[in-house]
């Protein structure tokens, strides 16, 4: 089975093709549509589903774990700026807010696991309040972690959450 990578950025999006032709990340296919665009019966025969996938990270990472590319999974790192202190901290109100856009699918097509993450600010906390809430009352088991970047060799301090949800 294949990839669906959905990245509506042009430059990330083109990326990503590179990355799949050069076989660093799971084939698959890229999808630049709006989230909200996309609709659950659509994501039929795709094995992983990465969602806001930027340059393919969750694909590397999971293969980088041992996950297998025909092992189904969904995963997504769902726009940061209105939980990070960078930005306008609208939050919830925030049009990039699209949290309810991919919990729709996710609860549409449940998928056996799923991983995300956000910025791991005290509004990203209520964030993960909301997700975690959201991914129980659709009966998965949720765990989650506060990370930061420096723990996995980067050069830098940047604390992130890491979720992870099983069905």
């Amino acid at each position: 089975m294949t990839a669906l990578y959905n990245e509506n950025d042009p430059r990330a999006a083109a990326w990503l093709r590179e990355l799949i032709a050069a076989g660093h990340i799971a084939p698959g296919v890229v999808d630049e549509r709006d989230i909200r665009d996309i609709q659950p019966d659509e994501l039929a025969g795709y094995a992983q589903c990465h969602f806001f996938a930027g340059i393919g990270g969750w694909s590397r990472a999971l293969r980088l774990a041992g996950w297998p590319d025909d092992r189904p999974v969904f995963t997504g790192s769902c726009p940061c700026q209105p939980f990070s202190t960078a930005g306008k901290r609208a939050g919830f109100a925030d049009e990039r807010h699209l949290w309810p856009a991919w919990f729709h699918l996710i609860e549409q097509c449940r998928p056996d696991v799923v991983f995300g993450e956000q910025v791991a600010s005290a509004d990203g906390m209520v964030w993960l309040d909301l997700v975690s809430a959201d991914l129980e009352g659709a009966q998965y088991a949720v765990g989650a972690a506060n990370l930061c970047a420096a723990g996995a060799g980067a050069p830098h301090r940047r604390q992130r959450l890491w979720f992870v949800a099983h069905a």
